[in-house]
């Protein structure tokens, strides 16, 4: 309860953020248009997102034939879930994501490097925590607070080249904020920063949840506290080129980052989900 809560606040603090760089810019027009390009984006999202990252990486359907799709349904049984479709993505780098726009029209897509590095019991702590996103929803959260975030850099991007070319006029008043070149030049700069850090933070705090979910589905946390270990490991040597817009939806960060850019990661360090995995034991 606790952690979904959080998450509600950091939606609507994010959701705040895109409203007021609209009113900082055009006023009551200005926050009209920025709920509007939300709302138009978060469309997109739900009805597509999952089609495109399948097609971005080239993932390619399964069914009853394949030891994957028989963990899942065993495990989705397990789960109460409906059948979701199960999916291989043709990449040594070892990772799994879920994807959908709710537990009816669910994907589990796991790399064929994952399939070759883990137990099976490691690969069914993975697919647990997979599930455990589809049946918390976590995939319409983390897609809602993904393109929010994308309108607040798309709109923070397009008043910074209205800035370069003069076309920035603001409201009118030379009292409001919006003829006010420092806050323009702050909301350019910290808008985007503010927005991604809040879509992270999300991102972290539905992670912790996934695993507890999923080691209740496997039964224990053991085999998705070894998975993560070893996924965590080779990623780093046979790392997934994936795009970053992407980062958040799969169980370990597919690429490296360390010092500042570990303000930004999409996933808590793993050593952190292990010890939340196993601190109750």
């Amino acid at each position: 309860m606790a952690n979904g809560i959080k998450t509600a606040l950091l939606l609507g603090l994010l959701s705040a953020v895109l409203l007021a760089i609209g009113e900082l810019l055009g006023g009551a027009n200005g926050l009209v248009i920025a709920f509007l390009l939300a709302a138009v984006m978060n469309f997109v999202s739900y009805w597509f997102s999952d089609k495109i990252v399948l097609r971005m990486y080239r993932a390619q359907p399964v069914g009853p034939e394949h030891p994957l799709y028989r963990m899942v349904e065993r495990l989705t049984m397990r789960a109460s879930l409906p059948m979701p479709k199960v999916y291989i993505i043709p990449e040594a780098s070892p990772n799994a994501f879920a994807t959908g726009r709710n537990p009816s029209h669910a994907a589990v897509a796991a790399t064929e490097g994952i399939l070759r590095v883990l137990t099976e019991t490691e690969l069914e702590g993975v697919i647990a925590h997979e599930l455990a996103h589809v049946k918390h929803r976590d995939i319409l959260i983390s897609s809602v607070a993904a393109t929010i975030a994308a309108a607040i850099m798309m709109t923070a991007r397009m008043a910074h080249f209205a800035a370069l070319f003069g076309g920035y006029g603001g409201r009118g008043d030379d009292r409001d904020r919006g003829n006010n070149p420092i806050a323009l030049l702050a909301m350019i700069i910290l808008a985007p920063l503010a927005a991604m850090l809040i879509q992270m933070a999300i991102s972290r705090s539905r992670e912790f949840a996934a695993d507890a979910g999923g080691a209740a589905i496997a039964g224990n946390p053991y085999g998705l506290a070894d998975a993560l270990r070893k996924i965590d490991a080779a990623s780093k040597q046979v790392p997934l080129d994936a795009n970053p817009a992407t980062a958040h939806m799969f169980i370990v960060k597919p690429f490296s980052g360390a010092g500042l850019t570990s303000l930004f990661s999409s996933h808590p360090p793993t050593e952190a989900r292990i010890r939340a995995l196993l601190g109750g034991i």
